[in-house]
């Protein structure tokens, strides 16, 4: 069996009580950064041995652990934080295994576009998530663009560095909407910045963002 597993996204208490079971009884955590992963397994005391599986090793790494899977091992997928496969290694090995028929369970959990999307209080009825803005910014306009007529909340993450520059295009490109930036989710640090597109550009201007960020872009198109 192969388990997706997510992991909190910040604040370690968010593992749930299967999650913390699940890392335990399988016999190899397949983990995005064994060292991060490393400090989750110790804060619960989980002895469970792990092996490295990220963007630069996927083809062979997914080729061993489906090999071990066939065997008849069991394997916890697991991302830095959140749910792996989501902006994260995953889609590869997943597929794979439903190709060998190979059952692979879902252990649900922390989810960064999720929970800003919950307490942002923009529309949640209909959402889609992007993924990492493009770091061109020929791309990244070009992906704004295709929002334009999108009745939506569109969901990104952005790089705390680009985020500036993410805003005044979305300014450019969609004009004034209702935008909410959520920072350090779940951490001690956590900040909600809730405004038009201008006063949220003009928010991190005056006071340099930090850390993990997703955009939330309420693209209904204003009346």
């Amino acid at each position: 069996m192969l388990y997706i597993v997510a992991t909190p996204i910040g604040n370690l208490e968010d593992l749930t009580f299967r999650a913390k079971r699940i890392l335990s009884e399988v016999d190899l955590i397949a983990a995005e950064d064994t060292r991060v992963t490393g400090i989750l397994l110790k804060h619960y005391d989980i002895k469970t041995p792990m092996t490295s599986y990220h963007k630069f090793n996927i083809r062979a790494k997914t080729d061993y652990l489906i090999g071990l899977l066939k065997e008849g091992k069991k394997i916890a997928l697991v991302s830095d934080a959140g749910t792996p496969g989501i902006s994260d290694p995953g889609e590869e090995i997943v597929r794979e295994a439903v190709h060998q028929n190979i059952r692979v369970i879902p252990i649900p959990g922390a989810s960064a576009p999720i929970a800003a999307l919950s307490a942002s209080g923009l529309p949640t009825k209909n959402f889609s998530f992007y993924g990492f803005v493009p770091k061109k910014p020929g791309e990244r306009r070009r992906l704004l663009e295709s929002l334009i007529k999108k009745d939506e909340t569109s969901i990104v993450y952005e790089s705390p560095y680009r985020l500036i520059k993410c805003l005044e295009d979305i300014l450019q490109v969609l004009g004034e909407r209702d935008l909410v930036v959520g920072r350090e989710l779940t951490k001690k640090f956590e900040e909600f910045v809730r405004g038009k597109t201008s006063e949220v550009l003009k928010h991190f201007t005056l006071k340099k963002p930090k850390g993990e960020v997703v955009v939330l872009i309420d693209n209904k198109i204003p009346e």
